[in-house]
């Protein structure tokens, strides 16, 4: 409405006229006769609102009602009985034609909007797509979703377990954050900068009993615990977020590093205090594997694959490999046969060493349970997974289970 009643303050709407006659006419644009201009000794331009437009421009003859016709007032000449030369002036569209159309893009661009806004909103659309998660029940427990992207995803379409436990860390940072105790560092809080101190993780537990596929989107609990005297426990439950299917769930335990001496520390009452007010007074979210994991060496192993390198991008702000990348070094020497057939379902790692971007690594992996020439018939296959240094030092102990994959979701190679 606004930009109408602009265009009608600067252009007169069409209105009914007399004839010689009397007559009332109505037209259906404004068309004023001609009059001469007025005198005027400033020689100034000056708006005639009844002009007649030229009735020819360049030539030719034109028709432009509702034109309005712009001269200047000489005492010597009159314009309005000479042929309009080609000026800049009158080769100017119809404004108030310009103005309309304007008008009606806006009015149909907020009519769009509204109806836009007013649409019914799924119920498997993320509330906050962008935002950093929330802090839930009685502010103990951190929540966060993700919507699983195209390049998260394996050969057999379903979400890789690397995509798996990234959400897990970034969860795992994001609730220090949003707790206010993230410092500058890489998940430290305050305190434990000023001492120098990181979160290094020593044990891991994980068991998927469903995989996520491409445009899911999961929703991932997480929550801190004691773990002994001087250590950490952090839990997460992963779920389906429009079914409320349980997912994933994985427990682990942290303990302090001092990040210039690359030695474990006691936990300092100073950052005890900073971190119990969140921790959580319950049982681990899986009961603890306390079975050994087999070493292994050249001669133990059914798979060795080595030369393995860090690169740059494996690095995190602490200097070291990132320990999801752990996990993709010791399913390099597992089987392709099984990983074609069969799906991660459970894994246990021991986390020994850290290594740095100048590490070269060896992946060992004995199968158990089966024998290795029918892992693709087999049903479920237990392997035993050893990461370690070209000197011999372990980096990563470890034990998988996997289970056979339904006909729907393994991947026709042929195709």
């Amino acid at each position: 409405m606004v930009a109408t009643s602009a265009t009608s303050s600067f252009f007169p709407l069409p209105s009914s006229s007399l004839d010689p006659n009397g007559k009332t006419n109505k037209a259906t644009s404004t068309n004023f006769s001609g009059l001469n201009p007025t005198p005027n000794s400033s020689g100034r331009l000056k708006v005639k609102p009844n002009a007649q437009a030229p009735s020819k421009i360049n030539g030719k003859k034109v028709s432009l009602p509702g034109s309005v016709h712009i001269v200047k007032t000489d005492n010597n000449h009159d314009l309005s009985q000479q042929n309009a030369p080609r000026t800049f002036i009158n080769q100017l569209p119809d404004w108030s034609m310009l103005l309309a159309a304007i008008t009606t893009v806006f009015l149909a661009a907020e009519k769009q909007w509204m109806m836009l806004d007013t649409k019914p909103r799924r119920s498997d659309m993320i509330m906050d797509p962008f935002g950093l998660g929330r802090i839930v029940q009685d502010g103990l427990v951190y929540r966060q979703n993700f919507d699983i992207r195209s390049y998260e995803i394996g050969a057999d379409r379903s979400a890789s377990i690397e995509t798996v436990m990234n959400h897990l860390q970034e969860t795992a940072l994001n609730h220090v954050k949003s707790a206010g105790l993230l410092g500058d560092g890489f998940g430290s809080t305050p305190e434990m900068v000023k001492k120098n101190l990181i979160w290094v993780v020593t044990r891991m537990q994980v068991v998927v009993d469903k995989y996520p596929t491409w445009g899911d989107v999961v929703e991932v609990d997480t929550w801190v615990s004691k773990s002994g005297k001087n250590g950490m426990r952090r839990d997460w439950l992963v779920r389906d977020c429009n079914t409320g299917e349980i997912l994933t769930r994985a427990s682990s335990v942290w303990v302090m590093m001092n990040k210039v001496t690359r030695k474990l520390s006691k936990l300092p009452e100073e950052v005890r205090g900073e971190i119990e007010p969140y921790f959580v007074n319950s049982d681990p979210i899986l009961a603890e594997d306390s079975r050994k994991l087999t070493k292994l060496d050249d001669k133990t192993a059914d798979y060795v694959r080595s030369g393995l390198t860090p690169r740059w991008s494996d690095l995190d702000v602490n200097q070291h490999v990132n320990n999801v990348k752990y996990i993709g070094w010791i399913l390099e020497s597992a089987p392709v046969e099984m990983m074609e057939k069969h799906k991660l379902k459970s894994m246990t790692l021991e986390y020994r060493r850290e290594c740095g971007r100048d590490s070269v690594l060896q992946s060992l992996t004995a199968v158990s349970g089966c024998d290795v020439g029918s892992l693709g018939t087999a049903g479920e296959v237990e392997c035993q997974h050893l990461l370690r240094l070209q000197d011999g030092a372990e980096v990563v102990k470890g034990r998988t289970v996997w289970s056979s994959k339904t006909p729907s979701t393994t991947w026709d190679t042929t195709s």
